[in-house]
């Protein structure tokens, strides 16, 4: 039987409940564990935790809105994280973790050899915390890292974290999703982010939805759109003090970025059926518009 998913929101999880969730984790039986916002005692997270520690069959761990709710629960979690190997995404948003609790955290999810998306949004995070998640984000040659990383709504962060964060993603060789919507990011953070984009080779989905840029952020954007080939296909700007002109303007370029984008498809698609048929060179651009989520890596639950 191929492994499945346990999905439970907002409920008051039984000892009997936990040892059937704990059971299928030991028996390979679960793809997908989503507890999100329920409650559970101290002991039966532990129990969990060893769960997990010992699946081999789990890819998606989503103890979103207040589950990793104390210091106790982070030591177990990162107990298990140490041991687990199949762990591909960890949803962590909505948990109190501050930076001593990532800290704690870190050097587990630093080895992990599989860990691909992490969700650390709204979980009161500081600079010493960002500076934590850029050390994820390896440079190009490194060892592999995040693909996909959620910092939302940490108000905590100043310009300096940002700046870290954004010198990271520059050098990042694998980074493809960010999300930073929610955080009082300004005009200075967006700029710094503009140069990130510009540099980064994988960089598709960029998250700012209302994060306080205003029109000179946007024309920063624009011009890095305008003159720079890079990976972006989604940028989210929703949200913000900027003109609907920019906005509209920033839109049209991405699309015309899709469009050269489906023509040169066509084109490979075209040579690979005629393989006499000259190469053209058009100018790889990006895709896409302002306002949607990226995909996930894997099926995301809600958060």
């Amino acid at each position: 039987m191929l492994p499945g998913s346990i999905q439970i929101s907002g409920e008051t999880l039984s000892s009997a409940e936990i040892r059937d969730i704990c059971e299928s984790l030991r028996e390979n039986a679960v793809r997908l564990l989503s507890l999100r916002g329920c409650q559970l005692s101290d002991r039966d997270f532990g129990r969990i935790c060893r769960g997990v520690a010992e699946s081999h069959s789990l890819a998606q761990l989503n103890l979103n809105l207040g589950i990793v709710s104390n210091i106790n629960r982070v030591k177990q979690l990162a107990e298990a994280l140490k041991t687990n190997r199949s762990i591909q995404s960890l949803f962590l948003h909505g948990s109190p973790l501050t930076d001593a609790g990532l800290a704690l955290l870190n050097p587990a999810l630093s080895i992990h050899p599989s860990l691909v998306a992490l969700d650390l949004g709204d979980c009161m995070l500081g600079d010493e915390g960002i500076n934590l998640v850029c050390g994820l984000l390896p440079p190009d040659g490194a060892k592999s890292g995040l693909k996909e990383l959620t910092l939302s709504a940490n108000p905590g962060v100043t310009a300096k974290g940002w700046g870290r964060l954004a010198i990271a993603v520059a050098h990042s060789s694998q980074v493809r999703v960010l999300n930073l919507d929610y955080n009082p990011l300004g005009d200075q953070v967006a700029g710094m982010l503009a140069v990130a984009v510009a540099s980064s080779r994988t960089l598709e989905v960029l998250d700012l939805e209302g994060t306080g840029l205003t029109n000179h952020s946007a024309q920063t954007l624009l011009d890095m759109v305008e003159n720079y080939p890079t990976a972006l296909r989604t940028l989210i700007l929703a949200e913000n003090n900027i003109s609907p002109e920019l906005q509209q303007q920033i839109s049209d370029l991405l699309s015309e970025g899709e469009e050269e984008e489906e023509n040169e498809a066509h084109e490979v698609t075209a040579r690979e059926k005629n393989p006499w048929i000259c190469q053209s060179n058009p100018s790889s651009q990006m895709v896409l518009v302002t306002s949607g989520l990226g995909e996930s890596l894997l099926a995301e639950t809600e958060m």
